[in-house]
């Protein structure tokens, strides 16, 4: 059983997004009185675009009392619609109904900002909590027994932070696992999925004057239109006022001009070109976007780390597991990580390195697996959904028929929408697990 002595451990957290604020707030609930975060960012800015709200994250952000608030300004998709890009046919129809009776939680899609801001005002009222904005994470110098890193404030001068232990949710370009693995002398490379996205968000406004387009903003519903080697996914977000598509497309200005960027400057011409072929509804929508307002991300993933865990510092969401965007995860899966290290830290027997050590090894265990299927499950359903042609997508377009000879009761290629699948993401609480098998996975670690 935990000790009250443990709660005044010095807990610092690199990074403020998802990961990050989840913990620093799961922390605080968990009791802990000294709580450090540090963001590179001068704010958290209005930034991103649509999130999907699954039942996994919303059963946490309930928990954590900030749920309410964001669910506000959400969408409720009682449905899922996947079409043939080129003709806009219809494919497959499932009913996501169920979700809210079998999950106790509706699925829903939001903005990011609402979901980032909800977590955010639930750490600000939390003494226990300080926010460094503004504030570079450099040189992570030890992660054992006291880690240390040094914490450049924009225009001032560096200095040494220590602390009982470090949490890392510092994003895919994380220095905190270079450090790691230099430490470990292990290697696991980012690696190019060869795909990219554009992410646009379409007003009401732009759209009203379209009968078609507006009926889609209207929707509760999430509709993918599908091609060769692409896919555009459409829902609508902060109470039906904006319209989000996130495409995903072959990588060509990365590709071509390889660098540490992810982010670019992208060509409206060029993204009309890539989609082309698609139907006259989806040409329509992309043709609103404003010339120059086209911004492009390069889709990145790393192979599987040996370890999340070096002495007290634990890697966090993309940190650790970044994922390609065709399960809706990557924040749930951050926001899983997040709630597991609070819960687990809360439960340490003792403030020993050892006993931290170990709190974290609880972590990984429980995590690791199921974060690492998904990234892999992600990936396939992408290689499902961008077939082109051959016996492949014979089998695929099979399934299709077979899913609206069934009327929706019967596998779908598009994982995402599997209910099958539905049920390993959504049905599986990792909080639970970690509070009830807590005692149990500690002992059993050497």
């Amino acid at each position: 059983m935990a000790s009250q002595n443990n709660k005044s451990l010095k807990i610092c957290v690199i990074g403020a997004g998802m990961g990050g604020l989840t913990a620093a707030l799961g922390l605080a609930k968990e009791g802990f009185s000294d709580i450090q975060v540090f963001e590179a960012a001068s704010d958290l800015g209005f930034v991103g675009a649509g999130i999907q709200l699954a039942p996994n994250m919303s059963r946490i952000l309930d928990r954590l009392d900030v749920w309410k608030d964001i669910e506000r300004e959400a969408v409720i998709l009682r449905e899922t619609s996947i079409r043939e890009g080129a003709t806009d046919k219809e494919l497959g129809h499932v009913d996501l109904a169920y979700i809210e009776e079998t999950y106790h939680y509706p699925h829903m899609v939001g903005h990011r900002h609402s979901l980032a801001n909800g977590l955010y005002n639930g750490c600000k009222k939390q003494k226990s909590i300080t926010f460094h904005f503004s504030t570079r994470v450099e040189n992570v110098d030890s992660t054992t027994a006291k880690p240390t890193f040094t914490a450049t404030p924009r225009g001032k001068d560096p200095y040494a932070v220590e602390c009982d232990v470090l949490l890392a949710a510092d994003g895919i370009k994380s220095l905190a696992r270079i450090e790691v693995l230099k430490q470990l002398g292990a290697e696991a490379e980012v690696t190019d999925s060869k795909q990219a996205a554009y992410r646009i968000m379409l007003d009401r406004s732009q759209i009203e004057s379209d009968p078609e387009l507006l009926a889609l903003i209207d929707t509760e519903g999430v509709t993918r239109w599908i091609g060769e080697k692409r896919h555009i996914i459409a829902y609508p977000i902060s109470n039906k006022t904006i319209y989000n598509l996130s495409t995903t497309q072959p990588d060509i200005n990365f590709a071509a001009a390889p660098s540490e960027t992810y982010t670019t400057k992208g060509s409206k011409k060029v993204m009309l070109e890539v989609f082309s072929d698609f139907c006259p509804k989806v040409l329509r929508m992309l043709n609103l976007v404003p010339e120059g307002e086209v911004c492009e991300w390069k889709l990145r993933v790393h192979s599987p780390l040996p370890t999340w865990i070096h002495g007290s510092l634990a890697l966090i969401g993309d940190a650790c597991h970044p994922t390609l965007p065709h399960m809706a995860q990557g924040a749930a899966q951050a926001i899983e990580d997040a709630a597991v290290v609070a819960v687990v830290l809360g439960l340490v027997p003792d403030t020993s390195p050892e006993s931290i050590n170990k709190a974290l090894r609880v972590y990984e265990k429980i995590r690791k697996e199921r974060a690492e299927m998904l990234v892999e499950l992600a990936a396939a359903s992408a290689r499902q959904l961008h077939l082109g042609s051959g016996k492949a997508k014979e089998e695929r377009d099979r399934q299709f028929a077979e899913l609206r000879a069934k009327g929706g009761k019967a596998s779908v290629p598009d994982k995402w929408a599997d209910a099958d699948v539905q049920k390993t993401v959504y049905g599986v609480d990792c909080v639970k697990i970690a509070r009830e098998e807590f005692d149990e996975i500690f002992k059993s670690l050497d």
